[in-house]
């Protein structure tokens, strides 16, 4: 049963991503039927505030890190991904997950964990602007840039800020039932459970080139996207042939000329659906997918989630 839950404070925290940890865990709501958690904020040096990522903002850990050894899980909220940690706060982490707790992160807490052994070998993840660096940092983790949390048992890794959210109701729903889940997510008035994973906000800029013989070819298919476009015929616009053109293009942007040309249009899209009214067939048209199916086809495979609830959740018409 999961009823003892500790907080790992460290310098620099994150105050957001601590919040979502108290709203959960923190408060009592035993008034309604909820359940209610012994609820320890801890830190190296009890009564010591400790400075927040936010200007003139200090939290002060009520309890030592010796709490977390009795803990049923043990929370880590964000402190920044440069930051080293300190060797007493991840040896009090490593021994509580040896001891049997839940280790939660969320957002870039995922690199304490990282930092106490918990990741390697483990299916992970963390704000997609860390991903990269939490891959180099832990090469025997496997980083999942997309979705919004892993569970691996003892281990609940989440994405960056809201998805600390998502993580910590999906604990309580997997230990306790959906109906407390449920619960407390009304009383924060949030979904109990969202769909989709963090592609639909990773920014995808498109490689650029810095070939000038090449650059005119991409300048001129960003400006013609709507237009059918084959290797062959780009090559003869760039005056080479099909395989110099093939090869000098992954040389020089990293990917080939359609997964290239997919992501423009994807991008193109996206911005139709967030600033435009047009519907699908008519967006289709401008980004040169030719129907509204393929729009579909490609655009979750891109970025994850329907051009229809794309829209929903970023259109100009929700801001």
């Amino acid at each position: 049963m999961l009823s003892r839950v500790a907080v790992v404070l460290s310098e620099r925290l994150a105050m957001f991503e601590f919040g979502v940890v108290c709203e959960v865990f923190g408060l009592d709501r035993t008034a309604d039927g909820l359940p209610g958690f012994d609820f320890r904020v801890c830190g190296v040096e009890p009564g010591k505030p400790l400075p927040a990522t936010s200007p003139g903002v200090t939290v002060t850990p009520e309890y030592g890190l010796d709490e977390l050894a009795a803990a049923d899980l043990v929370a880590i909220p964000a402190f920044p991904a440069s930051t080293g940690h300190d060797p007493v706060v991840v040896d009090a982490v490593r021994a509580a997950a040896d001891a049997g707790a839940i280790v939660l992160t969320v957002c870039s807490g995922a690199f304490l964990a990282g930092a106490a052994g918990l990741l390697d070998g483990r299916k992970c993840t963390t704000h997609w602007r860390y991903v990269d660096q939490l891959a180099a940092q832990f090469p025997a983790a496997t980083v999942d840039p997309d979705v919004l949390f892993v569970d691996e048992g003892n281990l609940i890794t989440s994405a960056g800020t809201a998805a600390g959210i998502d993580a910590c109701l999906h604990l309580v729903r997997r230990e306790i039932g959906s109906a407390a889940a449920n619960g407390i997510a009304r009383r924060m008035v949030v979904p109990p459970q969202r769909d989709g994973g963090q592609r639909q906000f990773i920014e995808r800029p498109v490689a650029e080139c810095g070939s000038d013989s090449l650059g005119t070819t991409l300048q001129w298919m960003t400006e013609n996207l709507e237009l059918p476009h084959t290797v062959e015929a780009l090559a003869a616009r760039s005056t080479m042939s099909t395989r110099t053109f093939a090869r000098r293009f992954a040389a020089e942007t990293g990917t080939t000329p359609v997964k290239w040309l997919t992501t423009q249009r994807v991008l193109l899209a996206e911005h139709l659906l967030e600033d435009t009214d047009l519907g699908l067939e008519q967006i289709a048209s401008r980004a040169g997918f030719g129907s509204a199916a393929l729009l579909r086809h490609h655009f979750q495979r891109v970025v994850g989630i329907a051009p229809t609830e794309y829209r929903r959740r970023f259109g100009a018409g929700t801001q």
